[in-house]
C-alpha cells in the first residue's frame, strides 16, 4: 500500500475543507448534489467519448496502482538474473529450460525461452524491447483517460455554476435568494477544480510513474539476458545492473 497517496488525498481534502471553515464557511456549503451530477457525470462522460474501450478497460484496471503500485524490486532482479547467469555458466544455456518453465514474470519468461532456443543477442533484444515499447504505450494510452478527465473538469464545473446561474436570474426580483443562490451556482466550479487538481492529475501523474519504473524494470531484465546470451560473467553483469537501483 502507497502511504504517500493516501495522505496526498487526506492531506489535499483537509486543506480544503478546514480552510473553507477558517473563513467562516460551513460543510454544507460545499455540498450540491446537482453540481456534483454535473462536474462527475459530464466529465466522465466525456472522457469516455474520446477514449476507445480497450484503453478505459486498461485505464480501470491500472487505477489501484495509485494505492498499490507493482512490485518491481530492483534489486531482487538483480539478483535473480545473476543467479540465471551462474546456471548459464555451469551448464549452457539448456540449463536455463527448468528456469523458464517455473519463471512467473511472463516478460522474463520469454526472454529465457528465447536464451534457450539459441536466439541471437540483437534478436532477443527487438523481441523484447518490441514487446516493452508496446506494453508501454498500451499503458500510457490508459494514464491519458484521467489526464482528460483532468483538462474537462474544471471547464464542466464552470458550466455547472453558468447553469446554476441561470436558475439564479429567474430570481432577481428576491434579493435575499441572490446571495445564496449564487453560492451554490460556483460549488460546481470548486467540484471541477478540485476534482482535476486534486484528484485527477494526480492520479495520472502518479500512473505514468508507475509505468516508466515498470518499463525501467523490463529494461534492466533485457540488459540482463542479452549479457547472459553473450556470455559475460556473472560478476560483471551484476556491477552493469547496479546502475538501475535507485539510491
Amino acid at each position: 500500500m502507497d502511504i504517500l497517496s493516501i495522505l496526498g488525498v487526506i492531506i489535499g481534502f483537509a486543506a480544503l475543507i478546514g480552510g473553507n471553515f477558517m473563513e467562516g464557511g460551513s460543510w454544507q456549503s460545499l455540498l450540491n448534489g446537482p453540481a456534483a451530477i454535473i462536474v462527475l457525470g459530464g466529465t466522465f462522460g466525456a472522457a469516455m467519448l474520446q477514449t476507445p474501450w480497450l484503453h478505459l478497460k486498461r485505464a480501470g484496471f491500472i487505477l489501484r496502482w495509485v494505492f498499490k503500485p507493482p512490485r518491481n524490486i530492483f534489486q531482487d532482479g538483480i539478483s535473480k538474473i545473476v543467479r540465471w547467469a551462474v546456471a548459464a555458466r555451469k551448464e549452457g544455456l539448456l540449463g536455463l529450460e527448468t528456469i523458464a518453465e517455473t519463471e512467473v514474470d511472463r516478460f522474463a519468461q520469454k526472454g529465457l525461452q528465447l536464451l534457450v532456443d539459441g536466439s541471437e543477442p540483437e534478436s532477443i533484444r527487438r523481441v523484447l524491447e518490441t514487446e516493452m515499447i508496446v506494453n508501454e504505450q498500451r499503458d500510457l494510452d490508459a494514464v491519458k483517460f484521467y489526464e482528460s478527465m483532468g483538462g474537462y473538469s474544471p471547464t464542466i464545473g464552470i458550466i455547472g455554476a453558468v447553469m446554476g446561474l441561470i436558475h439564479v436570474m429567474r430570481n432577481l426580483a428576491d434579493p435575499n435568494e441572490l446571495g445564496p443562490g449564487i453560492a451554490i451556482a460556483f460549488v460546481a466550479t470548486i467540484y471541477g477544480v478540485a476534482f482535476a487538481n486534486l484528484f485527477l492529475l494526480p492520479i495520472a501523474n502518479k500512473l505514468k510513474m508507475c509505468v516508466h519504473e515498470h518499463s525501467q524494470y523490463r529494461e534492466l531484465v533485457i540488459e540482463g539476458i542479452i549479457a547472459i546470451a553473450e556470455g559475460e560473467n556473472p560478476r560483471t553483469i551484476e556491477m552493469k545492473l547496479d546502475g538501475y537501483l535507485h539510491r
